[in-house]
């Protein structure tokens, strides 16, 4: 009986962690934005004028939303393989925004010599660093995710059987 309330404990942690991770990634890159003037042109960095970077709050606010709802659900019961199966689809969905927005980040902040792209974080470096926070979380999310995922698998596949 200890050690099942232990594994509750580790995976609502673990759950509560992630959450607050993938929401934390979401409000961060929905709030950047800065506006700034460059040989007087006007010139406005936001995270809605990049699909990757829409993509990337999109799927944070689902992976919160659904750790959120996961906290909720009995420890027991014929759900959890569902939920083993949705977790590996979360991380997926995860993994792929974050690679997506660090691609774009990067150039970003590189820019691409061979495309004639320039770099646009010496312009907007207030944008660049929320950028750079949100991915940061999103990392850690992803990160959380797949030991969660791991422990998950675990608890429910191999700890059952002996």
């Amino acid at each position: 009986m200890m050690a099942k309330n232990t594994d509750r404990i580790c995976s609502l942690v673990l759950r509560l962690l992630a959450f607050g991770a993938t929401l934390s990634a979401a409000i961060v890159m929905a709030t950047s934005h800065e506006r700034t003037t460059y040989f007087s042109v006007s010139v406005e960095a936001k995270y809605s004028h990049t699909p990757a970077f829409k993509y990337f709050v999109i799927a944070n606010a689902i992976g919160s939303a659904y750790s959120l709802l996961l906290l909720f659900l009995p420890s027991h019961g014929s759900l959890w393989p569902l939920v083993i199966a949705s977790d590996v689809v979360i991380t997926m969905f995860l993994t792929s925004s974050i690679s997506a927005a660090l691609s774009i980040a990067y150039v970003g902040k590189k820019g691409n010599s061979y495309a004639g792209w320039l770099p646009i974080c010496d312009q907007v470096p207030k944008y660049c660093h929320h950028v750079s926070g949100a991915l940061a979380a999103g990392f850690i999310g992803v990160v959380l995710y797949m030991v969660l995922l791991q422990y998950s698998i675990y608890t429910k596949c191999c700890k059952s059987s002996s």
